[in-house]
């Protein structure tokens, strides 16, 4: 009897445990955000992905044509204190190559709905004729969020231009800043700027786009801090380290200096991304000439447009350097003598081909300086989601005509031909991926 009962409690036990089991979590469930293809190097390139709760995270990545091997890159684990992101470099890339990846949480791999690939420069100078790139661009990025936003209305627009510009297969983007909106509860703290990043991160309608394209960012004054922000603004640092947490620029900087100032090359063009907030002076400034840029990150950039070798120097900022408009934070308002050596600068010392690409604004257009036998442009794009404003009547003397735009838009710069008649096409696109206006540029050889 006794033996018989001993016998139904182990069964009685073994059934208990067996329904008592619990099932292996899916690993998309950790999933909050991307994958995200950072910057893009002939050697090197750099994958962001952020999860929900704590957990371990790497990618493996498998050249296209001709196939390859499969790599790893190294495993992180993420956590709390950095917003539970991770950055995962993929160091045994070639120059030109497609790569396909899969991320992998806890050691599962994670399907996305989507291709996720990523590719490397071409090593093209002294080899071949430089590659066509097609280069999607825009600013100002507001996702709702109904807890924290004001009443009324909602300021951001349809997340659906963010397929759209998937669906253009751009080789990059560049966010020219004011990328995520923060709110008042966002700006003095850590946990309020780790929630504005994630929020906006994880909108759907991105993430075919982040998995896809190599992504560069500046930021201006509602991912840095309050309207109208300036380097006086007390919780700058935790922005700055915030932005570095959630984005995957080749470095965040120069000279030791904090901000996010960086640059780097893709076939024959450079592109240099400015900081115009951690050094800026404040607006309302009187007693002494003022500057967006500080005179460090000024020097550099000078410098750095004339040492360039690259046919094309494509300088990013979030705020107009152009339109002639003494209003606004517009730099002829802000820092008209700033301005003013910029532009005289880069006409004196006859550097061809510098085109500022801005955004900031909630409109878009194009303008155009003249000096010296120098063409120099001003590309805004803006906005991607927040309000737009039509700005036609605003007396901007060197808006190129026709080429403002009052309504949600991305712009794609095509660069394209051989190298001695290369071309550079300007576009604007509305939120479905309608053309609204082109331009080409007359590029200087």
């Amino acid at each position: 009897m006794k033996r018989i009962t001993f016998t139904f409690l182990l069964v009685i036990l073994l059934i208990g445990q067996s329904f008592g089991q619990k099932r292996k979590p899916n690993p998309a469930t950790y999933l909050q955000a991307g994958p995200m293809v950072g910057y893009c190097e002939m050697r090197e390139v750099m994958l962001w992905v952020q999860t929900r709760i704590p957990a371990t995270v790497h990618i493996e990545y498998q050249a296209q044509n001709p196939k390859g091997p499969v790599f790893k890159t190294n495993a992180y684990n993420t956590t709390e204190e950095e917003a539970y992101a991770a950055h995962l470099l993929a160091n045994k890339v070639q120059p030109g190559l497609t790569y396909d990846y899969t991320l992998f949480i806890n050691g599962s791999p994670v399907k996305r709905p989507y291709p996720t690939t990523f590719q490397t420069p071409p090593n093209w100078k002294y080899r071949e004729e430089p590659p066509t790139m097609k280069i999607a661009l825009g600013s100002c990025s507001y996702i709702n969020d109904s807890i924290y936003d004001r009443k009324g209305k909602p300021y951001g627009g349809d997340p659906v231009i963010y397929t759209s510009i998937h669906e253009k297969r751009p080789d990059m983007m560049l966010w020219l800043g004011d990328n995520v909106y923060s709110r008042e509860p966002d700006w003095w703290t850590r946990t309020g700027w780790y929630h504005r990043y994630s929020h906006s991160r994880k909108t759907e309608e991105m993430q075919a786009l982040l998995g896809s394209t190599a992504h560069y960012a500046v930021w201006d004054d509602h991912d840095y801090g309050p309207n109208n922000s300036d380097r006086s603004y007390r919780a700058k640092d935790i922005a700055w380290e915030t932005f570095q947490h959630f984005w995957a620029n080749p470095s965040y900087g120069v000279n030791g200096k904090k901000g996010v100032t960086t640059s780097f090359v893709w076939g024959d063009a450079e592109f240099f991304l400015l900081d115009n907030r951690y050094f800026r002076d404040p607006n309302d400034k009187k007693t002494q000439t003022r500057s967006i840029l500080g005179e460090e990150q000024l020097q550099w950039l000078i410098d750095a447009l004339i040492s360039s070798t690259s046919k094309f120097k494509f300088v990013c900022m979030g705020g107009q350097l152009i339109n002639t408009v003494d209003k606004y934070e517009n730099y002829a308002n802000i820092a008209p003598a700033e301005r003013q050596y910029i532009l005289n600068t880069i006409a004196t010392e006859g550097i061809k081909n510098v085109i500022f690409l801005t955004g900031d604004r909630h409109h878009s257009e194009l303008s155009k300086y003249e000096k010296n036998g120098i063409t120099i442009y001003d590309f805004t794009v803006s906005s991607l989601t927040a309000r737009a404003y039509d700005a036609e009547k605003e007396p901007n003397a060197l808006r190129v005509p026709g080429s403002q735009v009052g309504q949600h838009n991305f712009g794609i710069m095509t660069i394209e031909g051989p190298r001695k008649e290369r071309t550079l096409v300007l576009e604007i696109f509305d939120k479905t991926g309608k053309s609204l206006w082109k331009y080409e540029v007359a590029v200087e050889q």
